[in-house]
């Protein structure tokens, strides 16, 4: 085999502060949805890995939670570890910034980035499309340019599309020659169980938006596959009362609603009809219970 024909795999790192767009980036190169999203930071609580492959490269993606500073909750610190332990035997680092903006979150994770070593790192700035007067971000691109030895610096669009050919390219042509590590049919290395939560979680965020924190996450309860009906049973977790009460809404208006776009979401996923029942249960204290975390499949470090 030629070395043009020869077949290159690596592990691609998207790290950056909350809310910087690293799960649509990583949605719109895989060409499908493996990642949620939402506009409310650090939607993303687990490391996932998206894979995307091509004739003769394997890419596989590590979407990580959003690195920030604050850790004095469990949750907090268990999506810091996640983020962290991402940089660890990768082949290369997407560091993902937010158009003309660099804020103390930027800075830190910057300065994370020196326990990555040698590890060649490229910086994606987001959302150019969104500045208006694009005679700033020239300028402003050569001065990220100078805050490290980046491999490549590249502008795009994750959400419009714009430019992400050029960072594919870009990603392939610095993998490791080695055979593929997963199929090349397979999207990502969750089970469906996880997606199908994921899926959940996401409609809740985006429902409810400022008016329910963090302290909230899903559990499973029931997968049972009937012949031609999928039965699902999920649990929402929240912390308090008044928790449950805003996510149940008026007369069960508001989880009805849920329920039927998260439903809509699974069977396109799963590529059958399903029933999907979802309950909200109180967790006093979950997200600062590391023994809780563990059973929820917040320990990434271990996956």
């Amino acid at each position: 085999m030629s070395d043009a024909e020869a077949r290159h795999c690596g592990l691609v790192a998207i790290v950056g502060r909350p809310n910087v767009g690293k799960s649509t980036l990583m949605n719109h190169l895989l060409g499908q949805k493996v990642s949620i999203t939402s506009r409310k930071p650090q939607t993303t609580r687990h490391r996932i890995h998206g894979i995307l492959t091509r004739e003769h490269y394997q890419i596989v993606f590590a979407d990580t939670p959003g690195l920030h500073s604050g850790q004095s909750r469990a949750l907090n610190r268990s999506m810091n570890e996640a983020a962290m332990s991402a940089l660890s035997g990768v082949d290369l680092i997407c560091f993902m910034v937010d158009s003309t903006k660099w804020t103390e979150g930027d800075e830190h994770v910057l300065s994370l980035l020196e326990r990555a070593g040698d590890t060649p790192v490229i910086l994606v700035v987001n959302k150019v499309d969104q500045v208006e007067d694009k005679s700033v971000l020239l300028p402003h691109l050569q001065a990220l340019g100078e805050r490290r030895a980046f491999a490549e610096l590249i502008p795009v669009s994750a959400l419009g599309g714009h430019n992400l050919e050029e960072l594919e390219v870009a990603i392939a042509k610095r993998l490791p020659q080695g055979e593929f590590w997963f199929d090349e049919d397979q999207l990502t290395d969750r089970s469906l169980r996880f997606m199908v939560a994921e899926i959940i979680r996401e409609k809740v965020v985006r429902q409810l938006g400022q008016e329910l924190p963090h302290q909230m996450t899903v559990e499973i309860d029931l997968w049972q596959d009937g012949p031609k009906v999928t039965e699902i049973a999920a649990t929402i977790l929240v912390e308090r009362r008044g928790q449950k009460k805003i996510l149940i809404g008026e007369g069960g208006d508001r989880i009805k609603k849920i329920g039927m776009q998260a439903r809509q979401d699974i069977e396109n996923l799963i590529e059958r009809q399903v029933m999907l029942t979802l309950w909200v249960k109180i967790k006093a204290g979950w997200s600062d219970d590391e023994r809780a975390l563990r059973s929820l499949g917040y320990d990434d470090r271990q996956n």
